[in-house]
């Protein structure tokens, strides 16, 4: 992927399609705890409410994503970005969208202004 080229229109719209399908926002990271899943940090539909929350003060389908689930070891990246990367996944459920209709807006002023986007 060259990060350097333009971005098509059926590329921006494939990720607004991605965007649309998804389980509907806001997201948040949550801090769950239990004997099935120590210390889970995960991106929830729904705000957490105390950190640490066990089994069954949270409800399975509300999870969007795990970033770490230690017992047994089922997501545990090398790198320890558990926290970073479910801010990234929650921030990227608000941010997209955003970013896309930016993206919409700015062509819409060259295309106004007689530029093409394409030669960017």
């Amino acid at each position: 992927m060259d990060l350097d080229a333009p971005l098509p229109d059926e590329e921006l719209d494939s990720i607004e399609e991605g965007v649309e399908a998804a389980s509907p926002g806001p997201w948040y990271v949550r801090q769950l705890d239990d004997t099935y899943a120590m210390c889970m940090v995960a991106v929830s539909t729904v705000p957490g409410g105390e950190k640490n929350q066990r089994w069954p003060d949270f409800d399975h389908g509300e999870i969007v994503a795990a970033t770490l689930v230690q017992e047994p070891r089922y997501v545990d990246l090398a790198d320890g970005l558990w926290d970073q990367n479910a801010q990234f996944i929650a921030d990227a459920r608000r941010d997209v969208p955003r970013l896309i209709a930016e993206v919409r807006r700015l062509r819409r002023l060259l295309e106004g202004s007689g530029g093409e986007h394409e030669s960017l």
